[in-house]
């Protein structure tokens, strides 16, 4: 076990945040900025004849009128996330082509075909109503079912059958041969519904031209400097005639990670105009064109022996990608590892097929197709002890990857470097007091309800999706007065990120945290950086800021010995204070910042660190729910977890970490799904009265226990906590879900468990 950071109370940020303080991008106010609101399209799949912008350029306020011609005529192309991944055959399959605004075909309900600008927002609203786009409407592929079926109309003509990708891993005769001779094979075929991110900010942005040609992006996005590359690569720029400013961000999720429409258009629009300009999205448009999340169907199938033991696992994973195949399509493929769980299967095969529909495009949601190979495994288990008779914990321990077979290799994808799953797994058991269920469960039906145990182990890639790492930077400058600068490549987007880095700086040189200078998101002071995404904050820039701390403070013990007149060697360092080892004589570190600064000395250090593999988080999940058989109204009684992280900075923010994924995941099994209408594509969930979110009524305490594990592959010892309440939670509130329904006779059903969806099944069932 290893100590944490000294806690304190309350976050850096919370304050801010809590009394109205927040920076966020819709809070500046800039004298003179246009307003921008874009036209979209009513059909999930047209054929754009032209657009009559006439009468709305005419009306008062209105200032301009873009469509996909404008862009044309400056020569910009179709931007997107760039996608190349290698399918079985050897194909190369890449992005398809995705203009900023539709050009040719609309391709769902609420892809921008134009984009109006006026002086007020109101003005362009108004003006938006009258432009009259003339398109002929077409059958819209709405479902997987939709787009598989055989001649099928393409949504993009370029990719017949309409499938966007392709890719495979494992020796399929082997692992067929291997479930054709277990005794016993469970087979499995489910989906696993839409979301979306649902932030409680939702996308905007402000575009304002510079002195010097230059042009800055203030935006609620998760990688300032990843989008600095983006604009000036689609708009063929200097990078350092790109600006992007994010502030405060209330929610991001994955789904503001990517090179967003609106955003690229303002920063596009507000050059060409010479004028800022602004746009902010309103609930019903963020429900209409946010990119969604999860989406796919699966069919799976675990071989065992006749004394339980897996024997091989094959998994088909149908994604549905939406209307536009780009990189953000991919995580699932890179985080398809995740299917093998923490188990010793011998032999794995897995499969995905990516196809488009006339829905919105789908990308990173909290986990990015991690919480989805979790699912998938965890679920087959449940589903083979139900089928066999057999204990489900029993039948996971058994099959444990043990503590001394660490480090277990990569044979099919993933390979851990560290973990001890059975030991997690005890801990949880413990935690959630099991020993003590089934008095539970008898108390429960003497109120004529059904109470239902969900258990999931998980584990999961962070710092980086495999074969993707990258690498991050932290900035660390001892100012001449004696605080410390902490520019971050990282980016806090809520998740805590903020206070973490400044007391690992603290902690690195020995102060109170409140000499750390703090700043982030803007490309002018730090350029570099991989932003917020993929657990991999404090992975890599953690990582990096602790490598540069120790490079200022190895600069710092040069001058210290100076001026102690002592070598280097002789000198020992400890909160705030270097001293000559075995004597009294000592010089304070402020007072070397001031040395440095009188003599001109820079005490600067930039840290950058790449991991040589991911690491694995992992944990055990335990969730408890009641039915009402009589309602179908489930209630969440409880939910347990012990996490490893590795090594735990800041237990506050690592527990809040898990609780929001959490409630992300249970928010999914119980109350939300994005769904069309057949046949056209219409968004049948346009608002919260018809998407369903979470209260805090809905959700149980979640208590949280962590099992520190400390990894090798970086110098922190941390694993990664930001998406794991959400890996682990999608199949441990399923699991509970379907544990109470099988009670009552129920075996096939598919989230959200909505009371009027469960109690249709348990009529259906009767």
């Amino acid at each position: 076990m290893t100590t944490q950071m000294k806690a304190r109370r309350g976050r850096v940020e919370d304050y801010r945040l809590t009394t109205g303080q927040g920076s966020f991008t819709d809070d500046m106010a800039v004298e003179g900025a246009l307003w921008a609101v874009f036209v979209r399209s009513p059909y999930g799949a047209a054929t754009i004849h032209g657009i009559d912008v006439a009468e709305a350029q005419a009306m008062p306020g209105v200032v301009a009128i873009y469509t996909a011609a404008d862009l044309a005529q400056d020569g910009v192309a179709p931007v997107q996330a760039e996608m190349s991944l290698t399918g079985p055959d050897g194909r190369v399959w890449e992005h398809t082509e995705r203009p900023l605004l539709a050009n040719g075909e609309a391709r769902f309900v609420g892809e921008p075909l134009a984009m109006v600008i006026a002086e007020t927002r109101e003005a362009a609203m108004d003006a938006a109503e009258a432009v009259l786009p003339n398109l002929t409407d077409h059958p819209a592929i709405v479902t997987l079912a939709d787009a598989r079926v055989k001649d099928a109309r393409s949504v993009h003509d370029d990719r017949p059958g309409n499938l966007a990708a392709e890719w495979e891993r494992g020796d399929w005769d082997a692992v067929n041969d291997a479930l054709a001779g277990s005794a016993h094979r469970i087979r499995l075929d489910a989906p696993i519904s839409r979301v979306t991110a649902a932030t409680m900010e939702p996308r905007t942005a402000l575009a304002r031209p510079e002195a010097g040609g230059r042009v800055a992006l203030y935006a609620s996005h998760q990688s300032p400097p990843g989008m600095r590359m983006a604009l000036a690569e689609a708009f063929d720029m200097r990078p350092e005639d790109v600006r992007v400013v994010g502030g405060d961000v209330g929610g991001a999720f994955g789904m503001k990670a990517g090179p967003v429409r609106e955003e690229m258009l303002c920063f596009w629009a507000a050059r060409r105009l010479d004028r800022p300009l602004r746009w902010r999205a309103d609930r019903g448009e963020s429900l209409l064109a946010d990119e969604g999340g999860r989406a796919l169907e699966f069919t799976a199938e675990l071989g065992l022996d006749a004394a339980g033991n897996f024997t091989a696992l094959s998994v088909v994973m149908r994604l549905d990608a939406g209307a536009y195949a780009t990189g953000r399509t991919l995580p699932p493929v890179m985080n398809f590892g995740g299917i093998a769980g923490v188990y010793r299967t011998p032999m794995i095969a897995g499969r995905m097929e990516a196809y488009l529909t006339n829905t919105v495009p789908v990308g990173a949601y909290r986990g990015a197709g991690r919480p989805e190979a979790t699912f998938i495994i965890e679920s087959l288990i449940d589903k083979a002890a139900r089928d066999l008779g057999m204990d489900r914990i029993a039948l996971r321990r058994q099959n444990l990857i043990g503590e001394e077979q660490m480090p277990w290799p990569a044979e099919w994808y993933f390979g851990y470097d560290s973990g001890c799953f059975e030991k997690v797994l005890d801990a949880g058991i413990a935690r959630a007091r099991l020993a003590d269920y089934p008095t539970r469960q008898t108390d429960s039906a003497a109120r004529g309800r059904v109470r239902g145990l969900g258990l999931a182990m998980c584990i999961e890639t962070a710092g980086g999706m495999w074969g993707r790492r990258g690498n991050d930077f932290s900035n660390v400058t001892l100012n001449g007065d004696g605080t410390i600068a902490v520019t971050a490549g990282a980016f806090s987007a809520g998740q805590g990120i903020e206070t973490a880095l400044i007391d690992l700086a603290a902690e690195g040189f020995g102060v109170a945290p409140d000499r750390i200078r703090y700043t982030q998101g803007d490309t002018d002071v730090f350029a570099k950086g991989g932003g917020m995404g993929g657990s991999g904050a404090m992975v890599k820039c953690g990582s990096a800021l602790k490598i540069a701390v120790e490079t200022v403070l190895a600069e710092a013990k040069e001058l210290a010995g100076e001026e102690l007149e002592v070598h280097v060697a002789d000198i020992e360092y400890a909160e705030g204070v270097f001293r000559v080892a075995g004597t009294d004589k000592e010089v304070p570190l402020d007072q070397i910042a001031r040395v440095a600064a009188e003599r001109g000395i820079p005490l600067h250090a930039i840290g950058e660190f790449s991991p040589e593999a991911p690491t694995f988080p992992n944990g055990c999940h335990i969730c408890e729910v009641e039915l009402d058989p009589e309602t179908g109204r489930f209630d969440i009684l409880s939910y347990t977890g012990v996490e490893d992280i590795g090594r735990v900075l800041e237990h506050q923010i690592a527990e809040g970490q898990v609780q929001g994924g959490v409630a992300q995941a249970l928010g999914q099994i119980f109350l939300e799904e994005i769904s069309y209408a057949a046949g056209d594509g219409q968004l049948l969930t346009g608002s919260f009265m018809d998407y369903a979110m979470p209260r805090a009524d809905d959700l149980p305490q979640y208590d949280c226990g962590f099992y520190e594990v400390a990894t090798g592959i970086n110098p922190l010892g941390v694993k990664g906590v930001g998406e794991a309440g959400s890996v682990g939670g999608l199949a441990a509130g399923m699991s509970a879900v379907l544990d109470a329904l099988s009670q009552v006779g129920v075996t096939d059903f598919a989230m959200p468990a909505t009371p009027g969806r469960v109690w249709t099944a348990i009529q259906a069932a009767r």
